[in-house]
């Protein structure tokens, strides 16, 4: 009996203090393995190809790529988290409550910069579609690397804020040995909710409603524009209102898989954040990262492309950064 009860600990030398694993059958527990292995190895593989392609190659090295180059990052430590997941499917943490602490700040920095990468997305589109004739003087590359560099540096000093009392005494919060958790208080929770994810998610939906607008009044436009008109300029048109539509698509799976994820965080009056009570809708945030690239591979050209240069190990051949890739 003792025997039994011991199997169920997660540090069974702390009979009386040790937290009990999540006991479920094995063909449950290999399932859920093999799925978070998959969706972490492909979250991984395809954002790094990302990062390489817009990296290495001159041509992609615009304004908006740079921003999709901030995104893939974060998606790329998604998909080194998915990982501490892997670990916790018994409900167990063994790695201490230091990395508890980092863990959980991990979470949050990546979380806060894909938030604010997606308002730089849609700042850049919305210039783009409405103010075209000055798009070129108002968004530069440096510019745009400038503004994704400060959203992480703003989402790393504000996180430490929000977890600061976690950071500063790592495991306080646990409820018993083998326990990962951290608080947020009322009063961060709802700093952190409104700066997160309430503010960039009205700033998201206002400005794609507004380009929503111009864009189709173009398309119409377009559709009654003569044969006299410059070919030139309605090429443009196109090519902006088709990266308009595919940075949409982006942009409302990252809104569909991250509300569950702040859903979960608003109730109560203190957050307590368990990672056994948030796996199902950490899983949906950490699944979009897996669906960006894919994305990506759907509607970009260039992206494909890539793709096979580097999967070809072509890019290791001299000037292959010059490649015509467009």
């Amino acid at each position: 009996m003792n025997t039994l009860e011991e199997a169920e600990l997660c540090f069974p030398q702390f009979l009386n203090s040790s937290c009990r694993r999540n006991m479920q059958p094995h063909s449950v527990s290999v399932l859920i393995y093999v799925t978070l292995s998959t969706i972490s190895l492909i979250t991984v593989i395809l954002n790094l190809l990302v990062i390489i392609s817009i990296s290495h190659f001159k041509q992609l090295h615009t304004p908006t790529n740079f921003l999709l180059l901030s995104l893939a990052v974060a998606d790329f430590f998604v998909g080194l988290l998915i990982l501490f997941q892997i670990i916790l499917i018994d409900g167990c943490w063994f790695l201490g409550d230091l990395m508890c602490a980092l863990y959980f700040l991990l979470d949050y920095v990546i979380t806060s910069a894909s938030v604010g990468t997606m308002v730089l997305i849609s700042i850049d589109r919305y210039i783009a579609i409405c103010d075209p004739l000055h798009y070129p003087t108002k968004v530069t590359q440096n510019r745009a690397k400038i503004c994704a560099s400060l959203c992480w540096i703003c989402s790393i000093v504000f996180q430490c804020l929000v977890l600061k009392d976690n950071l500063d005494h790592p495991g306080r919060f646990n409820s018993c040995f083998g326990d990962c958790a951290v608080v947020v208080g009322y009063v961060a929770g709802i700093a952190d909710v409104i700066l997160s994810f309430i503010g960039p998610v009205t700033v998201i939906v206002v400005l794609y409603l507004r380009v929503f607008v111009v864009a189709v009044s173009q398309a119409r436009a377009m559709r009654s524009q003569v044969a006299t008109v410059r070919t030139a300029n309605i090429s443009a048109k196109k090519s902006e209102l088709k990266a308009f539509k595919s940075v949409s698509v982006v942009i409302v799976v990252f809104l569909i898989c991250l509300c569950p994820y702040y859903c979960v965080t608003l109730k109560g009056r203190d957050a307590l954040l368990s990672t056994s009570s948030l796996a199902f809708v950490m899983c949906l945030f950490y699944f979009n990262s897996c669906l960006n690239p894919l994305i990506y591979a759907l509607f970009y050209p260039w992206f494909r492309k890539s793709m096979k240069l580097i999967v070809t190990l072509q890019i290791l051949k001299p000037g292959s950064c010059e490649s015509s890739i467009l």
